[in-house]
């Protein structure tokens, strides 16, 4: 049995994908069918369906374009508080370093 330490999280690239969603779609299995086919967990298979119908607009959520804005301004938001930290210590330190 596989523990968290040595399991790698699998990666599948945007075609993958389309094509799972797409076998889903005009296939005649279900997806927790189709997600054994594809040695994919059912959950995993279900999130992309629902990812390529907000996308396309058929469901409210956040689309994947904004998922990845979100996702960059949450880690430039990150490193610009980074930067503001270390200069407001810096700044302390040169305060007590001229007195």
């Amino acid at each position: 049995m596989q523990t968290p330490e040595n399991q790698r999280r699998r990666a599948f690239t945007a075609e993958y994908k389309a094509d799972a969603v797409a076998l889903c779609r005009t296939g005649g299995k279900s997806i927790g069918e189709i997600a054994r086919d594809l040695d994919l967990v059912e959950s995993v298979l279900r999130r992309w369906v629902k990812q390529t119908e907000v996308d396309a607009g058929q469901r409210e959520g956040l689309t994947t374009a904004e998922r990845e804005e979100l996702a960059r301004l949450r880690k430039e938001n990150r490193v610009l508080r980074q930067e503001r930290d270390i200069l407001k210590r810096a700044t302390v330190f040169f305060a007590r370093e001229t007195q």
